[in-house]
């Protein structure tokens, strides 16, 4: 569990008012998430909204948003984080708080702005108790012939093409007898039509296909999950990411992951090695069942940035006055989401105990499975 001990110190007020969230977002997750055991493992995928630069002035999050943050992540073996910023240390304070069997493998920055890449960071965090990092880390870099080609507004400056806009990051693990490689996405979004429609179907393919060519000479499990900006189910961004031979296990298919609920943004995508390995429960968690619910407007009032929520920023109202209506829009449409996110967190599980299938390879004139996974004293299993 992560580490509640901070809460200590603050005003009995707030204090008091955390302790109930957390509370009430324990009990949502006792009931949405299944509970951690050593034969699944909960992976999951969450783009962070902006994680935590504050560069667009609607907070920075709260103390107790990191407190939130945690507990929810704990509930998984494994989360893929996107929009992770420059400075570390909202990273830090987080890994903090899901306590010291908890460990991260994070990205450099990436720095292109003319291709798109935001300055952002991705990392996996996960938790050291169930999961065991296996080495191989690295960022995926397409051969000069597969780049992607520059829209016709980049082409005076780049026209040799460009690499995917956010770089994507993999790194090899291992939990029970699962041994795997995850690659975490960010893909290019643009516009929802013409030339940027367009990248963003390309930079999918691509990505698929380069998997596709490595698993033909690195032969082992491949797990595509983040934020792809897929359109819908049935568009051609995810055609893209189906071309390779990706699939999107049943329970996955058709889950919306933002928070007006109509949008098909985050995936998790597999590429089958070990055919042992068996799905478990999937879904969506809202943490908007037991946080930041309407009636916790009133104890948010003074906390939300006042221009944001007193005047309009955007469009043809831009600076007249909200009234307490539109108020109540921008806390649940848009300050909420830098507190937490705009994206709802996906999850999965994974059954990764093949001791049955290993034991019934060792019958004789069966061919045996692949090894069980190491005992941690060294002795055979």
């Amino acid at each position: 569990m992560p580490r509640y001990w901070p809460i200590r110190s603050y005003p009995s007020i707030d204090r008091a008012w955390i302790i109930d969230r957390l509370l009430d977002l324990r009990g949502d997750l006792d009931a949405a998430i299944p509970a951690k055991t050593p034969t699944s493992l909960l992976l999951a995928t969450w783009n962070i909204r902006d994680f935590d630069s504050n560069k667009f002035r609607h907070g920075p999050r709260l103390p107790e948003s990191f407190h939130y943050l945690a507990e929810i992540i704990d509930r998984f073996h494994l989360v893929a984080v996107q929009e992770i910023n420059r400075d570390m240390r909202p990273l830090e304070r987080l890994m903090g708080l899901l306590g010291p069997h908890w460990d991260y493998l994070v990205t450099g920055v990436t720095e292109d702005s003319l291709s798109g890449g935001n300055q952002e960071r991705m990392a996996f965090l996960f938790d050291t108790n169930h999961v065991r990092f296996t080495n191989l880390a690295g960022q995926v870099v397409l051969a000069r012939n597969q780049l992607i080609a520059p829209t016709p507004a980049q082409a005076a400056a780049n026209p040799a093409g460009f690499q995917i806009a956010r770089t994507p990051f993999m790194a090899s693990f291992q939990a029970g007898w699962f041994k795997f490689v995850l690659c975490t996405v960010h893909i290019y979004f643009g516009s929802e039509s013409g030339a940027q429609l367009e990248r963003r179907i390309t930079e999918i393919r691509k990505l698929a296909r380069y998997f596709k060519n490595l698993q033909a000479k690195e032969p082992t499990d491949y797990i595509l999950l983040g934020d792809f900006n897929i359109v819908s189910p049935q568009h051609r961004t995810m055609e893209a990411l189906k071309s390779a031979g990706f699939t999107i296990p049943e329970e996955l298919r058709g889950l919306r992951t933002n928070l007006g609920g109509n949008r098909y943004y985050d995936q998790i995508a597999f590429k089958r090695h070990d055919q042992r390995l068996e799905k478990g429960a999937a879904g969506v968690f809202d943490f908007r069942s037991s946080l930041f619910r309407p009636e916790h407007f009133d104890h948010y009032y003074h906390r939300m940035p006042a221009n944001f929520r007193d005047f309009h920023t955007r469009g043809r109202r831009r600076g007249e006055r909200r009234n307490r209506e539109e108020q109540m829009q921008y806390y649940l449409n848009e300050w909420l989401s830098w507190q937490m996110s705009d994206h709802l967190l996906l999850w999965t599980e994974l059954k990764v105990d093949f001791t049955n299938a290993y034991l019934g390879s060792l019958r004789p004139g069966e061919i045996p499975l692949a090894d069980p996974p190491p005992e941690e004293d060294g002795d055979d299993a």
